[in-house]
């Protein structure tokens, strides 16, 4: 499995991987975290345009597809009900999708993240039980409830990969020396475990 940037000719498939999750969403009692129109197409572009939409393939052909979004997300400005584990520059991880045609993509974009961030967030909404379970399985420690864009509420989680206390910039610095992936290429990272 790879994965590399999203472009704006993957669109159409890309929307088909979001209208299989959320069939599937709404088969395991989870009907209102992307209803009938979530992520919204020009979501989906605007991160495209921005470089921060990722596609996963196998053999040549999308199976997944989500964004790593570096700065500071609005919609995690106010937690409630709880707090970050910390303050360290973080990419959110978002507009996740699988197309159902093989296993190992929530590892495989975990493991994408975490060699370019010092810290990850992530969201999902209360009854994404299948969701919650990733996030927790993966490391990720509940933090406490943001709220969407749209004002529906999500469960929130955060997962610092250096100590607070160690220098951002260096810890930054040398993820960047040790992974040859530069974000704003299209060169593919290669998800080698098994799947």
């Amino acid at each position: 499995m790879k994965i590399r940037h999203s472009t704006r000719a993957d669109l159409p498939v890309i929307q088909a991987v979001y209208a299989h999750a959320r069939a599937l969403m709404k088969a395991t009692g989870n009907p209102n975290q992307w209803k009938d129109n979530r992520p919204l197409t020009s979501a989906i572009e605007n991160d495209i345009d921005l470089h921060q939409s990722y596609v996963l393939e196998q053999d040549g052909e999308i199976v997944g597809v989500f964004s790593l979004i570096f700065g500071a997300d609005p919609t995690y400005a106010i937690i409630e009900q709880g707090q970050w584990k910390s303050d360290l520059e973080y990419g959110a991880i978002h507009k996740i999708a699988s197309a159902g045609k093989v296993p190992g993509i929530f590892d495989a974009i975990v493991q994408f993240c975490e060699a370019r961030a010092i810290s990850l967030r992530i969201d999902t909404h209360p009854d994404n039980h299948i969701m919650q379970h990733l996030i927790t399985s993966h490391g990720f420690s509940y933090c406490g409830l943001i709220y969407t864009d749209d004002g529906t509420i999500r469960l929130a989680y955060q997962k610092d990969l250096i100590d607070p206390e160690e220098d951002q910039k260096n810890a930054l610095d040398h993820k960047r020396h040790q992974n040859p992936f530069d974000s704003s290429s299209n060169k593919s990272f290669h998800h080698s475990s098994q799947i």
